[in-house]
Formats: structure tokens, C-alpha cells, sequence
């Protein structure tokens, strides 16, 4: 699985390139901070919810510190999906490297 630093995910996006951001934290997590465009799906409902998620979309995961999206994507594996990516550090290191106005917790 590949993992990206939040500048390079960054970066990646402002080249254009549009994957799916799964954000797999809680909803009360979700509505301190996120990253734009991230679509919710709580990791513990990430089983039943799947399906809602294209398995042959290049999809970002990402949680707080990089730990729950590394599992998640581990999962989506397992499941089929191809091209799953993991955001190392996660909204924490996003805020730290990339947008500093993001609230943290």
C-alpha cells in the first residue's frame, strides 16, 4: 500500500488529480476538522458500507494520526480495491504541514 506525507497529498491534488478521500474517524472528529471533500464513513461502519465506494477509484484514507487509515486500508484490500492509499500522519500532520488554521484535537 502506498502512503502519502500530507504535503504530497497536497500536491497531488493541486496537480489535478481527483481520488476518492475516505475519512474513516468519527462524525465528532469529522466536525472539528477535515479536509475538503473527504466523504465520512466511520471506520467501524466501514464493513456496511463499502459498497457506497468505487473499488477501482484510487482512494486516500485518512484519520487523525494515520493508524485507523492504515487499517482501514489494509481492509479495503482484502476486499478488492486496487489503488488505496494511506495519509501518514493524518489531519493532525495535515494541519501541522499543510493548513496550520486547522483546528486540532
Amino acid at each position: 500500500m502506498r502512503q502519502f506525507r500530507p504535503v504530497e497529498l497536497d500536491a497531488y491534488l493541486k496537480a489535478g488529480h481527483t481520488p476518492t478521500l475516505l475519512d474513516v474517524r468519527e462524525p465528532w472528529e469529522a466536525a472539528l476538522c477535515r479536509i475538503p471533500g473527504a466523504v465520512l464513513i466511520p471506520m467501524g461502519e466501514l464493513p456496511s458500507r463499502a459498497q457506497e465506494l468505487d473499488p477501482d477509484a484510487e482512494t486516500v484514507v485518512i484519520c487523525h494520526h494515520g493508524v485507523r487509515s492504515y487499517h482501514a486500508a489494509r481492509y479495503l484490500e482484502t476486499i478488492g480495491f486496487d489503488d488505496v492509499v494511506n495519509l501518514s500522519g493524518g489531519v493532525a500532520a495535515w494541519a501541522d504541514e499543510v493548513d496550520p488554521s486547522m483546528p486540532r484535537y
